[in-house]
């Protein structure tokens, strides 16, 4: 006998079509911009607010765009956990769109035709800014196990030091969703007058306890993998079943009941398992291939750590603060919910800050902030002005 259907078929096929574009962005989807190659800055001695001290902080980034004379078009592009600093263009090495192509580039509505933009891989990281795969000058050998704890402050401090090489002083706007957001914020209300404009979308001014339990149980995985090797297994492949198991965890988060439910349903893969099991297998596969554990693992206690307000002097709080926000939220994120999201708005304002609150409807989930979305398109061409 056949299940009753219990909802309309017109949302299943807006959310089929919206899971299509998602799963199309890395195949089939071409960049305007063509070919986009980083650039890597040394950046010299690095003090983490651990103590730790780096002897030469290397930075890899891209840009796009040009700045203007006057040097006040450019606009910092943060991105979340898996990300990288492949914000838009095409990967001369694999051909692969950037991560928020959609939205970056000329007439989009983060224009490169009009602002010049920024975009680098996070400190911690494993694309090229120094992190836990990198080479310890002092021994010759990957930091692995020796490597710092960090916060979300110091890849914000990484990210100044890129700026001051660069020689901006001041940046039209910020933007960033999930970690990205958090670094967004962080770089607004600790350089009073360095941002014109902060847009924040999907993110929190400090995690939930149900949000550092789904982190803890992604690192536990790979803890629990006996090839980890207490973070020194460079240079052989290291967890690999657990960051898998990992990134399993990760994407259950990201998508929404309706998403899983239109992409999925209950239907069988060839092999006689459940669809939604292949599709698991496959993110846990393609992730280990272009991600380090001991990255994660750093990168997940950065955001877990991460208190916007903690030990922040008064003077940042005062309604002096220049920089405009924007704080984006969709319906469907149950991992970053709305809620939480209108708790930052009411925070900024009772500090006397400027801001404006949206809620989406995409149904989508977390990952609603990364796929082609026409209402967050028009809100950031508006807001950026």
């Amino acid at each position: 006998m056949k299940h009753a259907r219990h909802r309309s078929d017109a949302p299943r096929e807006d959310l089929r079509r919206e899971a299509d574009l998602q799963d199309l962005a890395p195949k089939r989807y071409v960049s305007d911009l063509g070919p986009t190659p980083t650039r890597r800055a040394s950046l010299g001695q690095f003090r983490t607010r651990s103590g730790f001290a780096f002897p030469d902080l290397v930075v890899d980034y891209l840009t796009l765009g040009r700045l203007n004379p006057e040097k006040s078009n450019a606009i910092v592009v943060f991105h979340a956990l898996s990300g990288n600093a492949r914000v838009a263009g095409t990967d001369p090495a694999t051909g692969r769109p950037g991560w928020w192509d959609y939205h970056v580039g000329p007439g989009k509505s983060v224009d490169t035709d009009r602002f010049f933009v920024i975009c680098a891989n996070v400190l911690g990281g494993c694309d090229g800014t120094t992190g836990p795969s990198s080479t310890d000058p002092a021994t010759g050998t990957p930091y692995g196990s020796r490597f710092p704890e960090i916060g979300i402050r110091d890849m914000v401090a990484a990210h100044r030091a890129l700026l001051a090489e660069i020689g901006i002083a001041r940046l039209h706007a910020v933007i960033g969703g999930s970690m990205g957001g958090m670094q967004a914020m962080a770089l607004a209300f600790d350089h009073p007058g360095l941002v014109g404009k902060c847009a924040v979308a999907a993110s929190a001014f400090a995690h939930s306890p149900m949000q550092i339990a789904f982190n803890e149980i992604a690192r536990r995985a790979i803890l629990a993998d006996p090839a980890f090797a207490g973070g020194d297994y460079y240079p052989g492949p290291g967890p690999s079943a657990g960051l898998a198991v990992a990134r399993m965890v990760g994407h259950v988060t990201y998508l929404s009941p309706e998403s899983m439910e239109a992409k999925f349903g209950r239907r069988l893969h060839g092999s006689g398992r459940f669809e939604v099991e292949n599709y698991l297998d496959h993110q846990g596969a393609s992730f280990v291939r272009r991600f380090d554990a001991n990255a994660f693992l750093a990168l997940t206690r950065a955001i877990d750590r991460f208190d916007l307000f903690e030990d922040l002097p008064a003077d940042r709080l005062l309604p002096g603060n220049p920089t405009e926000f924007l704080v984006l939220s969709f319906a469907s994120d149950w991992l970053y919910p709305p809620a939480q999201s209108a708790g930052i708005a009411r925070a900024f304002r009772s500090h006397g800050l400027r801001v404006s609150e949206t809620t989406l409807p995409t149904a989508y989930g977390h990952d609603s902030f990364l796929i082609k979305n026409p209402p967050l398109t028009e809100i950031l061409r508006g807001f950026l002005g």
